[in-house]
């Protein structure tokens, strides 16, 4: 009897038109490979680039089941409908979005770290946003989890879909502002790109760098496809040949 091979991991990003974007998504897949050799890893996207993720699962499922891990950092539209669609067949399944998680939390922390943040400054988290409740909801545990590893409080500030935006955010933060303090804030989003762009106009002192590349990203990845690799495979089925 023939094993059921090894799900495919298809990493589903948004997709965008930044260069350096493209390379900081890019490159959780390379780690992820890197990491797991024996591994089909293939890129897939919900809008902007292509491949399309419904077209890539449907050519994985051929020839194997197929796992969609979302490379975004909570859920909402594109994976309550796009990535849920595509993963509506036997043999796929949909894992969660990679946040939240304890990993973010040190990379965010990391990334303040190396901006040299001070007892004086004020940190904003600054995330994408969406109107999706279970989106703010998870935003708002990072921002917990955040503030107790810090030992300090962190405010909110979202790019669109939610309130405050970045910028209010920033000025509210900068009306308590210490002598001498800055307002830094943490960038709550995978790559760069127009929601990075948009940050780094909101008026903060400091904007740390985006969370990719980092090597910490693909161990979450990895762990949100071993959670639903057996899902995926208990309803796939080989292709069987006409000549078969």
């Amino acid at each position: 009897m023939t094993s059921t091979p090894a799900p495919v991991l298809v990493g589903c990003s948004h997709g965008t038109d930044s260069v350096p974007g493209r390379a900081a998504i890019a490159s959780i897949l390379a780690d992820v490979a890197l990491a797991r050799p024996d591994l089909d890893v293939r890129e897939a996207f919900v809008d902007v680039q292509q491949p399309e993720v419904d077209a890539v699962v449907a050519g994985a499922v051929g020839s194997a089941p197929a796992v969609v891990v979302p490379l975004l950092l909570s859920v909402g539209f594109h994976v309550k409908v796009d990535i849920h669609g595509a993963v509506d067949r036997p043999g796929a399944a949909a894992a969660r979005p990679l946040g939240p998680d304890p990993l973010l939390v040190e990379i965010l922390a990391d990334r303040l770290a190396a901006v040299g943040l001070a007892p004086d400054d004020a940190v904003v988290l600054a995330a994408a946003g969406s109107t999706d409740p279970e989106a703010a909801d998870a935003v708002r545990l990072v921002v917990a989890a955040l503030a107790a590893h810090l030992a300090r409080p962190v405010t909110v500030g979202y790019g669109a879909g939610a309130h405050p935006r970045v910028a209010e955010a920033v000025a509210a933060a900068r009306t308590d502002l210490a002598p001498g303090g800055r307002v830094v804030v943490a960038s709550y989003l995978l790559a760069p790109g127009f929601f990075l762009d948009r940050v780094l106009e909101a008026g903060a002192d400091v904007v740390t760098d985006a969370l990719a590349p980092d090597p910490r990203l693909a161990t979450i990845v990895l762990d949100r496809y071993d959670a639903v690799t057996a899902q995926a495979s208990a309803t796939w089925s080989p292709v069987v040949s006409a000549e078969a």
